[in-house]
């Protein structure tokens, strides 16, 4: 076959059935993936391997990339053989090729397949791969498939791609001689660990931590609240300790399995919340009696780490959130979770000095009245 050009408009979610091609060409099969807003047109010829394609999908910014792939030795992206197109310096539109072997920089290369012909289009918001592949075995009659979109290039080199839950489930097995696509679930594993990795730190760092801070800093203020206050606090950083471990333990888990891909803010502060929070649980066996003359010292590190702890653990909850992307209502939850514990840390602000001058006004009537 050759190159065929592909019909689509900014509301190229329709089916296959819509999209129409030039000089009356047809494709044996059409497919619309399940994610990522992308259609695969294909024909194949098992005699002699040649494999026919139109791979459609919006990129994220006009800047952006696309990339159908085969993988001949997994189901997964490491491994995957890609073809990508993208609007190169020049304003005009490429096709290269790339041996994908983790999230690092990607380096053209030659592929699995050999590409016998390819070009690439952009309009109407899409993005569009046409190439004849001549596959090295004959006779297949089914391979694994992958796609992708990415936001940006840099220098003629494709940045990395987004991380959301379509993103990581843009896999699956494709039919090639009855035209199935069937879904492969190699980006669960990554995704579950993912979203595990983010519930346990949000709950450890971004709500039990705050929780207790305030358990220490107010509830220790009202008469009769010693020392139930203290085992509730020690109680509730320990506690999240123990599920921030876990949390920090799945990161490392997941950087792991993610070579090539840093998110060094997010990584450096989870490192230093860890750090922190360990100091923190050796420090109750370190900490002076009350009228101890070092106790003062210990209070100021103690009070000093827990609040860097509030603040970092926080902010990282929220900048995970935004790695992750697993939809706006997930944010806005926690966002409302945070909103609520500061109200709360407001009234008892108030309270507190309330209770603080009700005290010293009593305390000068008591001295007075002496």
């Amino acid at each position: 076959l050759t190159f065929l050009s592909c019909v689509a408009t900014a509301a190229a979610a329709a089916p296959c059935e819509s999209h129409k091609f030039s000089g009356g060409r047809v494709y044996a099969f059409c497919n619309d993936l399940p994610v990522l807003n992308s259609s695969l047109y294909w024909s194949y010829n098992p005699g002699d391997g040649e494999l026919s394609v139109a791979f459609c999908a919006a990129p994220p910014s006009p800047g952006g990339w696309v990339s159908w792939a085969i993988n001949p030795t997994g189901a997964g992206m490491k491994g995957a053989q890609a073809l990508l197109a993208f609007k190169d310096s020049d304003g005009m539109m490429k096709v290269k090729t790339y041996n994908i072997t983790g999230y690092g920089p990607l380096t053209e290369s030659k592929v699995w397949f050999d590409v016998e012909k390819s070009s690439a289009e952009f309009s109407g918001g899409f993005m569009r791969i046409f190439a004849t592949l001549r596959l090295p075995e004959k006779g297949l009659s089914a391979v694994n498939h992958l796609w992708q979109v990415g936001p940006s290039v840099t220098d003629g080199r494709p940045n990395v791609h987004g991380f959301s839950p379509d993103n990581l489930k843009a896999m699956g097995r494709l039919d090639l001689s009855s035209g199935h696509v069937i879904p492969v679930a190699a980006g669960d594993s990554k995704l579950r660990s993912r979203n595990i990795h983010g519930i346990l730190n949000t709950i450890s760092w971004g709500i039990l931590f705050p929780v207790g801070i305030l358990i220490a800093r107010y509830l220790r203020s009202f008469p009769g609240a010693d020392p139930a206050w203290f085992y509730l606090h020690v109680s509730c950083q320990i506690i999240g300790y123990a599920i921030g471990v876990a949390g920090w333990a799945t990161g490392m888990y997941l950087g792991n399995k993610s070579k090539g891909v840093t998110f060094s803010l997010h990584r450096s502060i989870g490192i230093a919340l860890f750090t922190l929070a360990t100091l923190q649980i050796f420090a109750l066996r370190l900490r002076p009696g009350k009228d101890h003359k070092y106790r003062i010292y210990w209070n100021v590190y103690h009070h000093g780490a827990g609040y860097a702890i509030l603040v970092m653990g926080i902010f990282n909850v929220f900048k995970g959130l935004d790695i992750l992307k697993p939809g706006v209502g997930w944010t806005r939850a926690y966002t409302a979770v945070v909103s609520i514990i500061g109200g709360v840390a407001l009234v008892l602000e108030a309270t507190t000095w309330i209770l603080y001058f009700m005290r010293r006004k009593k305390e000068n009537a008591a001295r007075n009245d002496g």
